[in-house]
């Protein structure tokens, strides 16, 4: 299955709390509790170009399946990490957090990030 595609945010789990750990302000987690993020996933064999818009931020990251790349977080830090595949699976460690990207059926992505204890979960449904 080919994770390529444009996805919107339906539901998630410890947006507060993950993102009070990572560092964001109160003010911008506010703000983007709410927002139904899109998620644009352009996969050309082991090449891919994430691209996640919240409101008016655009995160936009690009990588080689088992090859290093800077990618961007959250917090806007960037930092330098492998992705690996495992199926319809994406995993990658980046900054103490451990985030696994799995595409569950055609139409739903689930993205769990784990930093200690917190777990966060997106669901995402193709649009």
């Amino acid at each position: 299955m080919s994770f390529s595609g444009k996805y919107q945010l339906e539901s998630q789990e410890n947006f507060e709390s993950f993102m009070k750990a990572i560092g964001l302000p109160d003010e911008l987690i506010q703000k983007g509790k709410d927002i139904k993020s899109i998620s644009e996933i352009e996969e050309d064999g082991d090449n891919f170009k994430v691209t996640v818009t919240t409101g008016s931020k655009v995160l936009v990251n690009t990588f080689k399946i088992g090859e290093e790349a800077e990618l961007e977080t959250f917090t806007g830090e960037k930092a330098k990490a492998v992705v690996q595949r495992d199926g319809n699976k994406l995993t990658v460690s980046l900054k103490g957090i451990e985030s696994v990207t799995e595409l569950v059926d055609g139409n739903t992505i689930v993205n769990t990030m784990t930093l200690g204890s917190i777990v966060y979960k997106r669901t995402s449904k193709r649009m």
